[in-house]
């Protein structure tokens, strides 16, 4: 079974937290407490946030990840990074002037992050429990 999943990001580009809900499923990721309190909490080290979608190939922000990243850019007062990942695809995404402009680069896969193996592990596993276990 395969579900969405999410890391927050350090500006030394390590994961500060795993965001795994009980609630995600296969067609979304849902927020909680826990996540916005790390946002907040590590405000001054976070330099962004990554999310998979479940299939392959190369991902885009759906309206609601816009709306989010805005959101989220807003609170902090500062740009963010922010990455969607499939099985096979990492992109980038920048957010633009308004809330649902955006442009975004799909990274060579020498070029992804050292966290998104373990991302795609989180989403993509046989057993959901596996990947509730965090780090």
């Amino acid at each position: 079974m395969a579900v969405e999943a999410g890391v927050l990001v350090g500006l030394n580009e390590r994961p500060i937290f795993w965001h795994l809900p009980p609630r995600a499923a296969t067609d979304r990721l849902p927020d909680d407490g826990k996540l916005w309190s790390s946002i907040w909490e590590n405000r001054e080290n976070v330099l962004g946030f990554a999310r998979s979608h479940l299939g392959g190939g190369v991902p885009s922000p759906s309206l609601e990840d816009l709306t989010t990243f805005r959101a989220i850019e807003q609170g902090l007062g500062r740009k963010m990074r922010w990455w969607i990942v499939s099985l096979t695809n990492t992109v980038e995404v920048f957010t633009g002037r308004d809330r649902t402009s955006y442009s975004s680069t799909t990274l060579p896969d020498d070029g992804e992050p050292g966290w998104v193996w373990k991302l795609r592990e989180h989403s993509f596993v046989p057993d959901p429990e596996v990947s509730r276990r965090g780090e």
